[in-house]
């Protein structure tokens, strides 16, 4: 299940990685006013996507897996307030674009994601620890 989940985690970030190179728009589009350079930005951050993708299956180091698994959640959590800003922008629309059955599964995913790359890659094993350890 752990390596089936960490697959899929690399292919999710793989995947933004490669549409944060690709169609920048979207991730532009919802970038706070107060990023500096939002363009370099969005770049950047498809690259550490990439790379950490990478570092996610990567056969041979164990310690690199850790660190793509930290670096994917601290990014994770460095990314959320752009998802609060989506979130705002768009309730405040006359349609309310996405709307609330998009924005709160996608809030509350944001936690989760970041605690999948720290337990895909050994970082943490909560709340999986065997009792009495």
């Amino acid at each position: 299940m752990k390596k089936l989940t960490l697959q899929l985690l690399a292919a999710f970030y793989a995947a933004a990685g490669y549409f944060h190179l690709t169609h920048p728009a979207p991730f532009l589009s919802i970038t706070p006013g107060w990023v500096p350079l939002p363009h370099a930005v969005i770049f950047w951050t498809g690259i550490a996507e990439l790379l950490g993708a990478a570092g996610l299956i990567q056969p041979w180091s164990a310690p690199l897996r850790k660190a793509a698994g930290i670096g994917l959640a601290l990014y994770a959590l460095c990314v959320w307030p752009a998802n609060i800003h989506h979130f705002a922008m768009d309730m405040a629309r006359p349609d309310h674009g996405f709307g609330l059955a998009y924005h709160i599964p996608r809030m509350f995913a944001q936690p989760v994601i970041i605690w999948l790359a720290l337990w895909v890659t050994g970082v943490t094993d909560w709340p999986m620890r065997r009792k009495g350890l």
